[in-house]
């Protein structure tokens, strides 16, 4: 007997995942902290913990990645030299935290639970890793050089670039040119209808680990309010200039408790930030 054929999912598998994240897209399109960043809203230590962010996840999907170099479930998406983000972040992290960067950057539990998930699909179930490359590559390339220009003339950073080597691909010299390519190749792939729809299913995934980074700093953020009473905050504006540190403890790579990157400024800064983390990914999926 002759199968039915699944008429409402698109043909193409790069068509369906644009399709099923849709929702999630116009979810971050219409976010009020995208409006914010859009006017350049943006402070420098809260573009120093997403940077933070960024290097653990793509650390632990360039370590899953190049296992999986040779599989034909990834295989014809393996392009390191013109993709892989973690040397420019390592660069970046040198920029704003210094030459002991490693000891210095924090680590969410938010983050860790992205790096478990990334770790687990790349050991277990390797064909999902195109979900995740899909989620946050094709979406850097989209939406990357906006953000740069944007986090350059708010930061008042260097026209040399410095500090944002995570949004500069020098390999690619046509970013649509490269999206049309990669998206030929995940087309590519074989795969059995059930494994095409865990893919799917996994990119919502990503970008819902993507969403609960953001609640976490949202936490984070409210239990700094209530800390900070009003007669704290005249204190704090005297210290603006000096180290004093956090009360909230972030956890570092080596295991070991440090105070938080959260700024002992104004409420109303971490708000802003908040519009950056957001619009990072919104702006970048949107466009994929």
């Amino acid at each position: 007997m002759e199968r039915p054929q699944p008429h409402s999912m698109p043909q193409d598998l790069s068509e369906a995942l644009k399709d099923a994240t849709k929702e999630v897209h116009t979810q971050a399109e219409n976010a009020e902290f995208m409006r914010n960043f859009q006017k350049g809203q943006v402070t420098r230590e809260g573009f120093k913990l997403v940077m933070a962010s960024l290097f653990h996840i793509y650390k632990a999907l360039e370590e899953e990645i190049e296992q999986n170099k040779e599989n034909p479930v990834y295989a014809p998406l393996y392009f390191p030299e013109e993709l892989h983000r973690t040397p420019a972040l390592e660069q970046d992290l040198t920029f704003w935290y210094g030459p002991r960067w490693q000891e210095r950057v924090p680590y969410t539990q938010a983050t860790r639970r992205y790096v478990q998930r990334l770790h687990e699909v790349g050991r277990q179930e390797p064909e999902l890793l195109v979900a995740h490359a899909y989620t946050r590559y094709l979406g850097d390339l989209s939406g990357g050089q906006v953000l740069k220009k944007i986090a350059q003339k708010a930061l008042d950073l260097p026209s040399s670039g410095e500090g944002l080597a995570f949004f500069t691909f020098p390999s690619i010299a046509s970013a649509t040119k490269f999206k049309q390519l990669y998206r030929s190749r995940m087309n590519s792939l074989e795969m059995t209808p059930e494994v095409r729809q865990k893919v799917i299913e996994e990119a919502k995934t990503a970008f819902l680990l993507n969403i609960q980074l953001f609640e976490e700093l949202q936490e984070l953020l409210s239990q700094k309010a209530e800390d900070q009473g009003p007669s704290q905050t005249a204190g704090l504006r005297q210290r603006a200039g000096s180290r004093a540190q956090d009360l909230t403890p972030v956890e570092t790579p080596t295991g070991k408790s440090q105070p938080s990157v959260f700024s002992q400024a104004p409420l109303i800064r971490w708000v802003l930030t908040l519009s950056f983390l957001v619009a990072t990914v919104a702006m970048g999926l949107y466009a994929m």
